[in-house]
């Protein structure tokens, strides 16, 4: 088996999970054709996460949410039933928007260009001058349902009329991988969102691969996610879910701040994280570090896992909790990009001021990967290189790529899937 120069012997997940080691095409990164496949072929098939149920925990509560790859505004509306439905942000009318968003409470939704108006469960329950119309089939007219289900308080929609899997044959193994996860803080996200120049797998893949760290990252987490023993900051675990996936990375053990950072020091010395990009100490996390699906080989050298949920969405847990990222395809070299750092409510002015430092570290590391994409897409675009040549700790970047072209060229979902 290969090693470094300090003897640490190579990782070889690649294989051990079944993927190829050939070298991974570049044109999907760059090709319009491709682009039109993922966006028909894959968002339009796939169960997108998109919201919690935090964000709308009443009746009456709602939200807008977009889907920017397909051109798509969706109502989320929780109903006095309890049930919380998707609908096309459409007026039967004459097509127009019917909630301007992004949130409310409202029993009803009417429409700002002629004052039809729907109840929240998508019913036309109103109609101005109704008899000059030609016999409107009320039951017939309410808001365009969108295929809505929720799995441990993700909310998540399918945009096929009648999906062709349910969302528990969706998620497959990725369910039981993260199934009781104690999502703490789950209702007070930081939300950052950005619309950069780069393909969204360009984007996508800098945040689940770890080869780049020590490089792009020096002065943040490059030495919190490697040491002399892991210079290359080399995966601890790699597992294939399905259509998804779950990688592990490694954490310095021997990290201690910088005692020139004065800040630092401070808002770390009572913390014991094991990470400085945590805002809760480990005690106040302990519930959701117990699952057995957060650092799952019980390393005492893990800083965070990154799990995959296919396409095109990122829950990643750490020693303080949990944040996602999103990656939303825009155009063949642009793509929209959203993150969410839950936070807990501060109870104290130092829990707050530890906060405030988590929010503005993470904040710089994720701006240092995204100062990378335009450079990294305007590479690919030139069309001198025609592949990527990947290594194991890359391994993510392999695995969604396969699934990526198997739903590509598959015609129907179970096709894709198998």
């Amino acid at each position: 088996m290969a090693q470094d120069a300090t003897g640490a012997a190579a990782t070889n997940f690649t294989r051990g999970i079944g993927l190829h080691t050939k070298p991974v095409p570049l044109e999907p990164y760059r090709s319009a054709s491709f682009f039109a496949a993922e966006r028909d072929r894959v968002f339009a098939r796939a169960w997108l996460m998109l919201a919690r149920v935090e964000e709308l925990p009443a009746p009456g509560d709602y939200v807008v949410k977009s889907i920017p790859t397909n051109g798509v505004s969706v109502i989320l509306s929780h109903a006095k039933d309890g049930r919380i439905r998707g609908f096309y942000n459409s007026c039967s009318h004459r097509g127009s928007e019917v909630v301007a968003g992004p949130r409310g409470n409202a029993a009803r939704f009417t429409c700002p260009y002629h004052s039809w108006t729907y109840a929240n469960d998508g019913r036309l329950v109103g109609i101005p001058d109704e008899p000059s119309f030609f016999a409107v089939d009320k039951a017939n007219c309410g808001l365009t349902p969108i295929a809505t289900e929720t799995w441990e308080g993700w909310i998540f929609v399918n945009l096929q009329r009648r999906p062709e899997v349910s969302l528990a044959m969706f998620l497959g193994p990725f369910a039981v991988h993260l199934a009781g996860l104690k999502y703490q803080a789950a209702s007070t996200p930081v939300v950052l969102t950005a619309d950069l120049d780069a393909n969204w797998k360009v984007v996508m893949d800098a945040f689940v691969e770890t080869y780049h760290i020590p490089v792009i990252h020096p002065k943040t987490i490059g030495t919190t996610f490697s040491s002399k023993m892991n210079p290359f900051a080399r995966l601890l675990d790699a597992r294939k879910l399905g259509i998804h996936q779950a990688v592990s990375m490694y954490g310095n053990p021997e990290y201690v701040a910088n005692p020139d950072n004065r800040v630092e020091a401070l808002a770390y010395s009572a913390a014991a994280t094991g990470s400085v990009i945590a805002a809760a100490t480990t005690e106040g996390a302990r519930a959701f570090l117990e699952h057995p699906s957060v650092n799952p080989t019980g390393s005492g050298t893990w800083s965070m896992d990154v799990n995959h949920l296919f396409p095109h969405t990122h829950i990643d847990c750490g020693p303080g909790g949990f944040w996602t990222h999103q990656f939303w395809p825009t155009s063949p070299n642009t793509c929209r990009y959203e993150v969410r750092f839950y936070v807990p409510q501060a109870q104290n002015v130092y829990e707050r001021f530890q906060q405030e430092l988590y929010v503005g570290r993470v904040a710089e590391i994720v701006l240092e990967d995204l100062n990378n994409v335009a450079r990294t897409q305007r590479g690919i675009d030139t069309g001198g290189k025609d592949f990527m040549q990947i290594q194991d700790s890359e391994i993510g970047i392999r695995h969604t790529m396969e699934q990526l072209m198997k739903w590509v060229d598959a015609d129907t979902v179970a096709e894709a899937m198998a």
